[in-house]
């Protein structure tokens, strides 16, 4: 009775992570709304991808923010629109930004031409000088470990782009974040991984009655420093550089 009943919790957790995934929640202002741009874009990338956009009233409310704030995504007249995800990301957001700033995003929101007059341009890009971090861990041994611990349902590496899960955002994506490295060293201790993953010295074992659904993760400080040192090496998803301010 308790196994079925971890089956039928496990189960619901499943639907509503999936669920959660599958809904984001966009912020954009009037301005970029009352153009009618989002009934043109909206319903092609959930064609796509089978997740749906709700636009929010509030960026409050929002998993992802179209404004002055992020990466540059499009240019309308004189103003550069940018995109700046809101927390910890679901993979749906993820996904929807990787799609925006993709080749077929990008696509479509520059094709938007009511009356036949386009609105959006490019963004015209301004790169900063990238600052230059060190890493304690071995970049080699931490490609190794990414491949055999993490490339199940993450793309670590070109070679694995095809073969993670498509739900699962890559490597290269999460390199995105300016806070990447912080993601990556405290990964055991965000959704959904703490449910599988073990750190040795670090997290406590798994409950006796609560074993993991899947086949654990387990891994060493110094595997997860070696990996950290990998993905400082990968070059990020390319969202779109932020502009410099004055």
């Amino acid at each position: 009775m308790r196994i079925l009943l971890l089956i039928f919790f496990v189960m619901l957790s499943a639907k509503s992570v999936l669920a959660d995934n599958r809904l984001v929640r966009l912020y954009a202002p009037n301005a970029l709304t009352e153009t009618g741009m989002m009934r043109h874009i909206l319903p092609r990338f959930t064609l796509k991808t089978q997740v749906r956009v709700e636009l929010a009233a509030s960026p409050d409310q929002a998993d992802m923010v179209w404004g002055e704030g992020g990466s540059a995504l499009f240019q309308q007249a004189d103003t550069v629109w940018h995109m700046a995800l809101v927390g910890d990301a679901h993979a749906g957001t993820l996904r929807f930004a990787d799609w925006l700033s993709g080749e077929i995003g990008q696509r479509t929101i520059l094709g938007f031409s009511p009356n036949g007059e386009v609105l959006f341009t490019a963004p015209q890009r301004i790169v900063k000088a990238e600052e230059v971090l060190f890493f304690d861990g071995n970049p080699l041994m931490g490609h190794d470990v990414a491949a055999s611990k993490c490339g199940r349902c993450h793309a670590v590496d070109e070679a694995s782009r095809m073969n993670d899960i498509g739900s699962t955002p890559s490597f290269f994506v999460l390199k995105v974040f300016d806070d990447w490295e912080d993601r990556f060293l405290a990964f055991y201790a965000l959704r959904p991984h703490g449910s599988f993953t073990q750190i040795s010295d670090v997290t406590d074992p798994f409950p006796k009655n609560l074993p993991p659904a899947i086949m654990p993760v387990e891994m060493t400080l110094a595997e997860l420093d070696d990996i950290v040192a990998y993905v400082a090496t990968l070059k990020a998803a390319d969202l779109g550089a932020p502009l410099i301010h004055q």
